[in-house]
């Protein structure tokens, strides 16, 4: 090839890149907030919001900055929702089931008791109708959502005295989501509501009998092993809890399309990211703390089978009183008993044999 023909093909080539460049370049600076339910300690489930503000920051060159502000700096950890809703805030990191209390619906968005597992939400909402779903819900408190992480199935939380049946949970001050609390209450358990910032003190002080959180690597930082010696498994009322990114519509539509792609790509890879950090850390902690004397239980099979018919007496009851949930339960419902049956098949019977290996 001569140098004319080289000149040539390398001008056509600069004004093609000049042309493809990202629009994204000749828009205009914005500054969003973000409030987290999350206490900022927590590399994990706070840090997730921090991972999507980079990617969305990065991916724009610094034009789209979203400042992250844990529980409490804004607005109380579970005023966010009134926080979007209100455009106090231009978004928000949350579990949906913190707002039980607003409509038992928002819980279907994050995880119910005897739910669906982290990978199951992910087919639910991107390839069965949850995603439609929840959109159509949020709309009614002026949110657009995105998943925002998921922590898997959790630990079933810390206890100062063993529980050796149904019995034993009679007047325990338990702190857990609003949904579990109303599963179990009707065994004497005391729900309460506590931001994970203020769990410890609570705990240490006796203001409560035992909690959860989510698991060993988070529960290590916070340091629930030095007050309470019994960690019980499963969270069955956790399977797969997913995470929201709430924004305001106001806010969101005001984007222009360029920036709402970056969001939407920063959403799903904040999304994958904490999940892979749980699944990478919890082992590591976990033996960490059986190390330092932590006592590992099962839940005893006699409060499993008692949960799981009370959770679907609640279910039944909430599809006969509110039409939200009977609409998105009656869909997530049947897809969860079809995923279900196939990951008996697969990864249930995978799963057995692996754990049941010496590796």
């Amino acid at each position: 090839m001569d140098r004319r023909s080289i000149i040539k093909q390398a001008g056509i080539a600069g004004i093609l890149a000049a042309g493809a460049a990202p629009a994204v370049h000749a828009q205009a600076a914005i500054r969003w907030r973000l409030a987290s339910s999350f206490p900022k300690a927590l590399d994990t489930i706070f840090g997730t919001a921090e991972v999507f503000a980079k990617q969305v920051s990065d991916m724009t060159g610094g034009k789209f900055q979203i400042s992250v502000h844990a529980g409490g700096e804004l607005m109380p950890a579970f005023g966010v929702v009134d926080g979007v809703q209100n455009a106090s805030v231009e978004m928000a990191h949350t579990a949906p089931y913190y707002f039980y209390g607003k409509d038992p619906t928002f819980s279907l968005g994050c995880a119910v008791p005897f739910g669906m597992n982290a990978r199951q939400m992910d087919a639910w909402t991107n390839e069965g109708n949850g995603f439609k779903l929840l959109r159509e819900f949020y709309a009614k408190y002026n949110i657009v959502h995105f998943a925002g992480g998921n922590t898997g199935a959790q630990m079933g939380g810390w206890f100062r005295k063993e529980i050796k049946s149904v019995a034993d949970l009679k007047g325990l001050k338990f702190r857990t989501n609003p949904f579990a609390g109303k599963v179990l209450e009707p065994f004497g358990v005391v729900p309460q509501s506590i931001p994970g910032a203020d769990l410890y003190p609570a705990l240490e002080k006796g203001t409560i009998d035992a909690l959860e959180w989510v698991g060993p690597y988070d529960d290590q930082k916070l340091g629930f092993n030095k007050v309470a010696p019994f960690y019980y498994y499963p969270g069955w009322w956790e399977g797969g809890p997913q995470l929201h990114f709430y924004i305001n519509d106001k806010a969101w539509n005001a984007l222009p399309a360029e920036y709402k792609a970056i969001v939407q790509a920063a959403s799903a890879y904040a999304n994958t990211s904490m999940l892979a950090k749980y699944d990478a850390r919890n082992p590591i902690a976990l033996k960490q703390l059986v190390g330092s004397g932590t006592k590992l239980r099962p839940f005893p099979q006699d409060v499993m089978t008692a949960a799981f018919k009370s959770a679907q007496k609640i279910f039944a009851e909430l599809s006969d009183t509110n039409p939200e949930w009977k609409k998105m339960y009656g869909d997530y419902s049947k897809f969860l008993a079809s995923v279900n049956a196939w990951f008996r098949y697969t990864e249930g019977t995978y799963d057995r044999f692996m754990q049941s290996q010496k590796l």
